[in-house]
């Protein structure tokens, strides 16, 4: 298999001691686009027995797996303090983030998997884009086509608006907008999760669904339209179904992914039940991107005590999704 490109992530965060703990379980053959030097210390401070191999291309990478991580050189430009962000480094996190994909476009990675970054830091360095989603639609050249989906084994969510405010995804919400998504969805669920007839189940906006009208219109004039033009399309689509009641075991069993309107609607649930095998996946790009559901830490950074369950969730689903091409 070729191997997974592991990205850095804020160096300040747990993105590091991840990556470290991820090849000590023996995670799929991934190489980390990092600083060796960074690693190195890391190990060493966490007392952590896992050897650090500079490669010069990812080709390598398999064979250096066997004898620690392997490592694609981004060096970083100031030394790191864990738990206190610098916003010097932030231009070597970002050239981790273009060089992964650019790998993966050219058939040199698997697939890209995401250590948490912090928006806040690259935002202060000039980052345009509100987070790696999309940044990875415009470096893939597929901006306005990525769907965010989050996936455990006991839930799959995916939000119609993302990362903008409430009031903002309120006002964008439309019906076309919740189509494509789901067209997005359906299309991935099939192609590379395997499922031969994926069932959705929609959220309504309001409480109780909007109850006919009384509580608000939208889910009337803006998600039963949706739900009829994709069931129109043969897909098999369910809603608006009442947002407090659709995430119980029992709802769940009836539906492969929920979509959902807004962000913090479709990620509650699915953080609240299982957080700690909860991956971030990236649908309708032209490569394939996963990621812990997780954020940096920053208060637990350089402690020793970060879990690596979702990064290691993250990249078994990356490596299961890349072997169906």
């Amino acid at each position: 298999m070729t191997p997974l490109a592991l990205t850095m992530g804020d160096p300040a965060g747990i993105g590091g001691e991840l990556t470290l703990r991820a090849w000590q379980a023996r995670a799929p053959c991934f190489f980390a686009l990092d600083d060796p030097d960074r690693l190195r210390a890391l190990a060493r401070d966490l007392r952590l027995e896992v050897p650090v191999v500079e490669i010069a291309a990812s080709s390598a990478a398999p064979v250096a797996y066997a004898q620690g991580v392997p490592v694609l050189p981004v060096r970083l430009a100031a030394p790191v303090r864990p738990g206190q962000p610098d916003g010097t480094n932030a231009r070597p996190v970002i050239a981790s983030i273009e060089r992964a994909t650019r790998l993966a476009l050219a058939g040199e990675a698997g697939a890209v998997v995401t250590n948490p970054i912090s928006k806040a830091t690259l935002y202060g360095a000039g980052f345009g884009f509100p987070g790696h989603t999309e940044f990875l639609a415009a470096l893939t050249g597929a901006p306005g086509q990525e769907v965010m989906m989050l996936a455990s084994p006991m839930l799959r969510v995916v939000p119609v608006t993302v990362h903008v405010p409430l009031r903002r995804a309120l006002e964008t919400l439309s019906c076309e907008r919740i189509a494509a998504v789901a067209r997005t969805t359906h299309a991935a669920l099939r192609d590379r999760f395997g499922l031969a007839r994926p069932r959705f189940a929609v959220a309504g906006l309001n409480p109780h669904a909007g109850e006919g009208g009384a509580l608000g219109r939208e889910e009337m004039e803006v998600i039963e339209p949706a739900i009829a033009a994709l069931r129109a399309e043969g897909l098999d689509v369910s809603g608006p179904w009442p947002p407090d009641t659709m995430f119980t075991e029992a709802a769940r069993a009836r539906y492969d992914a929920a979509i959902c309107m807004y962000h913090d609607q479709a990620l509650i649930p699915l953080k609240t039940l299982d957080m700690r095998n909860g991956v971030n996946v990236t649908l309708g790009l032209p490569i394939i991107r996963t990621s812990p559901d997780h954020g940096t830490a920053f208060d637990i950074a350089g402690k020793g005590v970060a879990e690596p369950d979702s990064l290691l969730a993250a990249l078994r689903l990356a490596a299961e999704l890349a072997s169906r091409g």
